[in-house]
């Protein structure tokens, strides 16, 4: 007698995730905004000099796919941006992977994001993230989320890539969102973070920050939004950033507030 077929694991592996793949619920999204702000800080401020930009309309286009996996729970996805704080890099390309699921009234999300700039590698990023969401109806949504980096890379302040010998392992950013509904069409909007830097970020004299936005979002119909929210940081003068030659030239902080417009339509 012939010996039964070994099973192949790539294969097992593939035929499990066909029901995956059969339930997969495409989303896109795309937006214009007059300032891209990550976390606090504009992501525009370079001008074609070694020097920053100062101007508060600096517009960014947007735009990303998310994939849920029917009612599993896994989902993944893809979100990008034109930015320009990295000399010979104009994209920022996050890609993103996770799990959800509840406990009791708290909706829980856990998963990891690579954050890529293929023009200037130094800026590359990949952090773990936790969530827990709770909503009321009469008192809004609250959303409490964790996000951890694991890469010494951290947005060109240290790792490899950037050439520092330093780490950027272990930062943390913690971020409490507030959403409620005015009405039916509008939506009250407000968050806090905080950036807690590694050792070896500190030491070069880039402290930890706290960042705030605050605004409200109308709902047109049919995926199409308008946003307005204010949104900054603090520790400005230890971020800021040269606007010209002179020894005397202002400074100029991507972490000053700005009030933000983003037009948004998902489909």
């Amino acid at each position: 007698m012939l010996p039964a077929p070994r099973a192949r694991p790539w294969a097992a592996a593939l035929f499990a995730a066909v029901p995956l793949l059969a339930q997969a619920q495409l989303t896109g999204n795309v937006a214009l905004t007059s300032d891209y702000k990550f976390r606090g800080q504009d992501q525009d401020i370079l001008r074609s000099d070694p020097f920053a930009k100062t101007g508060a309309f600096k517009p960014a286009i947007q735009g990303g796919f998310d994939d849920a996996f029917g009612d599993s729970g896994w989902y993944a996805g893809n979100w990008n941006s034109s930015v320009n704080w990295l000399r010979g890099n104009s994209l920022e390309s996050d890609w993103y992977g996770g799990y959800k699921w509840k406990a009791g009234a708290i909706d829980l999300d856990a998963g990891a994001l690579a954050y890529l700039y293929p023009g200037n590698a130094s800026g590359n990023t990949t952090e773990l993230y936790g969530s827990a969401t709770y909503a009321d109806p009469a008192l809004g949504t609250f959303a409490l989320k964790y996000s951890h980096t694991v890469s010494d890379d951290y947005f060109g302040h240290a790792g490899a890539k950037a050439g520092s010998g330093l780490s950027g392992r272990n930062t943390g950013y913690l971020n409490l969102a507030y959403n409620r509904a005015l009405s039916p069409q509008l939506t009250l909007k407000a968050a806090l973070g905080y950036t807690r830097m590694a050792g070896d970020i500190r030491r070069q004299g880039l402290p930890s920050y706290l960042d705030y936005q605050i605004g409200a979002a109308y709902d047109f119909g049919s995926g199409l939004s308008l946003t307005g929210t204010l949104q900054g940081a603090n520790r400005q003068a230890a971020y800021g950033a040269a606007t010209g030659p002179a020894a005397d030239a202002p400074q100029y902080s991507p972490n000053k507030g700005r009030f933000i417009l983003t037009l948004a339509k998902t489909f």
